[in-house]
């Protein structure tokens, strides 16, 4: 049996489904179920990736427009740390991407993320103009995108150079540990032993991109 992923309006959760997702989350994150409900009043879309019947991952997300630029924000996110985790993730994003198709076809979209380890640069796959990335210095206009966005994730302190939030972040992040190395290690070894520290980081899913998820990922 391949993997079956579902989209669904956060509110329809159920007590057993947020409590899967909590036994999901213990290597790693290790956040409850109460916790989670509370996210699921936040965020709008819940994306649940199942093999031969057991949850494999979750994301948390809502659809919207911010100062008009449509975006996908991205709350908080799980991949089980299994051999097979590439293929969730990528069933995880397709699915997420073709809800956004679908609400803002022909449009480019912001994609944005917390993340606090190299391996969630990997939900970035395929996006245009990464950020905050190695060797690349921020310009105007992505220090602008940074503090709107860091703004909507209501980071308490936030530098826009290096695109740095600290504080109210409670480990809600793109939780997702690659088994391929990334580049984008090198922007966690600045900052190794920071407390409450997470990167707001984003990309551009362009709408010749969005065009491959017409069908779900099912």
């Amino acid at each position: 049996m391949g993997i079956e992923v579902y989209t669904k309006d956060c509110r329809a959760l159920s007590d057993g489904e947020l409590g899967e997702m909590a036994d999901l989350s213990t290597v790693g994150q290790s956040w409850e179920a109460g916790l989670l409900s509370k996210e699921a009043e936040r965020w709008v879309l819940s994306t649940q990736a199942y093999e031969n019947g057991k949850l494999r991952g979750f994301v948390f997300s809502t659809l919207e427009r911010i100062g008009g630029t449509p975006a996908l924000v991205i709350g908080l996110a799980c991949v089980a740390r299994r051999r097979n985790r590439g293929p969730i993730l990528r069933g995880l994003t397709h699915d997420q991407f073709h809800k956004t198709l679908m609400a803002f076809p022909d449009e480019d979209v912001v994609v944005a993320a917390r993340v606090a380890s190299p391996g969630a640069f990997e939900v970035f796959a395929g996006l245009a103009d990464v950020r905050p990335w190695p060797d690349t210095r921020a310009n105007g206009e992505e220090r602008a995108w940074g503090r709107r966005l860091a703004k909507r994730y209501e980071t308490v302190r936030f530098d826009d150079r290096a695109m740095v939030g600290f504080g109210n972040s409670d480990g809600l992040i793109f939780d997702h540990e690659s088994l391929k190395q990334t580049d984008a290690a090198a922007l966690f070894d600045k900052q190794a032993g920071t407390e409450d520290r997470h990167l707001v980081a984003w990309g551009w899913a362009m709408a010749e991109h969005l065009e491959r998820f017409q069908k779900p990922a099912r």
